[in-house]
């Protein structure tokens, strides 16, 4: 699915191997993530916390769709290198994100009957990533249960 935004960030492409590598990294993550919060903000979702950190790792998006918990993993690519971003992520990674979810759940008073992971794949464009009307956007509902 391609999706347009109007908001862009100002920074542009670094090269690579300068100090501006990191910065552009996380620039990049960045403009994924409101992508997909946007996204899910869109289609009716009401997003709980963003970029929440534990001991096990960061959950990118957790959110509620209706009475289901949403626990989304964020993979911004603006590279070629893989035909679908989601595909960085490990079995490892989902592990991780079972364990850090398990976490935030003990922390919260509401209680969710159903729990589902989640993982929005964001394709930016390798020449300008800062032009999101040229990103393309992947959900992939249910990875594991």
């Amino acid at each position: 699915m391609l999706i347009g935004m109007s908001e862009q960030d100002s920074s542009g492409p670094q090269d690579a191997g300068t100090p501006g590598r990191d910065n552009r990294r996380a620039t990049i993550g960045r403009l994924g993530e409101d992508i997909a919060a946007d996204y899910v903000t869109s289609a009716g979702w009401t997003v709980l916390e963003r970029n929440w950190r534990c001991r096990y790792g960061e959950l990118d998006i957790i959110a509620v769709d209706g009475s289901v918990l949403v626990v989304v993993e964020v993979k911004t690519r603006a590279s070629r290198m893989y035909t679908d971003p989601a595909e960085a992520v490990t079995p490892d990674k989902l592990a991780k994100m079972r364990r850090a979810t398990r976490v935030w759940l003990a922390q919260q008073e509401a209680w969710f009957p159903t729990i589902r992971f989640d993982v929005i794949a964001i394709q930016l464009d390798p020449v300008d990533p800062t032009d999101l009307t040229r990103a393309g956007l992947r959900h992939h509902v249910g990875v594991f249960v």
